[in-house]
């Protein structure tokens, strides 16, 4: 059983996943930033690999990624980062956000391998569509990540059994087409997570424009199994202890998924 799989399985509450860009604003703050969101609750962790045009990132994430390649950050560095983040948190999930160059620049083959020996749980490639995740997903699963795949509600219901099919860990869960942390949360329509119940899908964790705890309330109450907060993490680095405020932003949006009315 993976650890996505163990998280998920029989939970009588939410999951709340922190994402943090690697190397923002430097390796030894991001490592102490990893632990942080740890230590303020979060049950997973999101982290960006920086890449030079971060089309599907809001603009507090891409000047992060402009941060971290400012100070010479490399991929390698960021498997770096989560061998260590690994092996002080040997049973946290840790998931790869990046796009498909930086993943194809040493070969498909090379990344999965080291990202998995790193210690990373899953994979998720921005810019690449589920109608072309087939090579990609099968050689993830060859070494032991979990291809994690976007779904919105303007995605089709042939995308979304292909998602079902070949998505593992969870499905990244997006309520309109646009950049992430943009918009303001608080509602989202529940139809696109009816169909993905219907397709079969990995468990649904919105990822777009959780910010606040009424956000993470209404998420869970429309059916998500998590949630991921991304901008408003990586703002926290504007704070004169950016590790303190992480801690207590996590703490505030984890509490959002022990609402009374979330669905057990």
């Amino acid at each position: 059983m993976s650890r996505y799989d163990q998280l998920f399985a029989g939970r009588n509450e939410g999951v709340f996943g922190g994402f943090l860009m690697l190397g923002d604003p430097d390796l030894e703050t991001s490592a102490r930033l990893l632990d942080a969101i740890v230590e303020g609750g979060a049950d997973m962790i999101e982290v960006g690999i920086p890449f030079s045009d971060p089309v599907a990132d809001g603009p507090v994430i891409q000047a992060a990624a402009k941060r971290a390649l400012a100070q010479g950050v490399t991929v390698e560095d960021c498997f770096q980062l989560i061998a260590g983040f690994r092996r002080r948190h040997p049973h946290v999930p840790v998931g790869i956000l990046t796009y498909a160059n930086l993943v194809l620049s040493p070969g498909r083959q090379e990344f999965f391998r080291r990202a998995a020996q790193a210690g990373a749980d899953s994979l998720l490639v921005a810019d690449l569509p589920a109608r072309e995740a087939e090579p990609w997903a099968s050689e993830m699963v060859d070494v032991g990540l979990d291809p994690v795949l976007i779904a919105a509600a303007n995605t089709p219901k042939k995308t979304l059994r292909e998602i079902a099919r070949l998505g593992r860990g969870y499905t990244y869960v997006v309520t309109r087409v646009g950049i992430t942390g943009t918009h303001a949360a608080g509602s989202f329509d529940g139809r696109l997570l009816d169909d993905l119940r219907e397709v079969g899908a990995p468990p649904p964790v919105f990822g777009f424009g959780i910010s606040q705890p009424e956000h993470v309330v209404a998420a869970i109450q429309a059916g998500a199994a998590g949630v991921i907060s991304g901008s408003a993490i990586v703002a926290c680095l504007d704070q004169p202890d950016p590790a303190a405020a992480v801690r207590d932003l996590v703490a505030r949006l984890k509490s959002g998924t022990r609402n009374d009315s979330a669905p057990s």
